[in-house]
């Protein structure tokens, strides 16, 4: 069953003149873990952007009354997204009874995400 859909689309340049005008943004936005990948290399800000718009489609698919990106956690390299929640966002996903699925996109210009707070099917004997 599928509890709550969320969208979120942005301009990659946008968010690189925001981190490049305001040096402590990214730190408000992002998580360390997600400021680099498993590797140790810092994330392309197209890569930050896909992030970004995950927390807002996050926000969204679970309904949650205020942004607060540090409580979405974007996790994954190599493999599919997902997120680990905290806080607020974390309570809310309970209360719900609601996993949360993302998806990622971004290309040169542009980045976009998808989330789906889905219950999980009750099983009846």
């Amino acid at each position: 069953m599928n509890d709550g859909v969320g969208i979120d689309l942005m301009d990659v340049d946008r968010l690189a003149a925001a981190l490049a005008r305001r040096p402590g943004l990214r730190d408000r936005l992002f998580r360390r873990t997600e400021h680099t990948s498993e590797a140790g290399e810092p994330r392309a800000v197209r890569s930050l952007a896909a992030r970004f718009c995950a927390k807002e489609a996050v926000t969204k698919a679970l309904r949650l009354d205020a942004f607060r990106p540090l409580e979405i956690e974007v996790v994954g390299d190599g493999g599919p997204p997902s997120v680990r929640l905290h806080g607020a966002a974390a309570a809310r996903a309970r209360e719900l009874d609601v996993s949360v699925v993302i998806s990622l996109t971004h290309e040169r210009r542009s980045a976009a995400a998808v989330a789906w707070a889905v219950r999980a099917p009750r099983v009846t004997a």
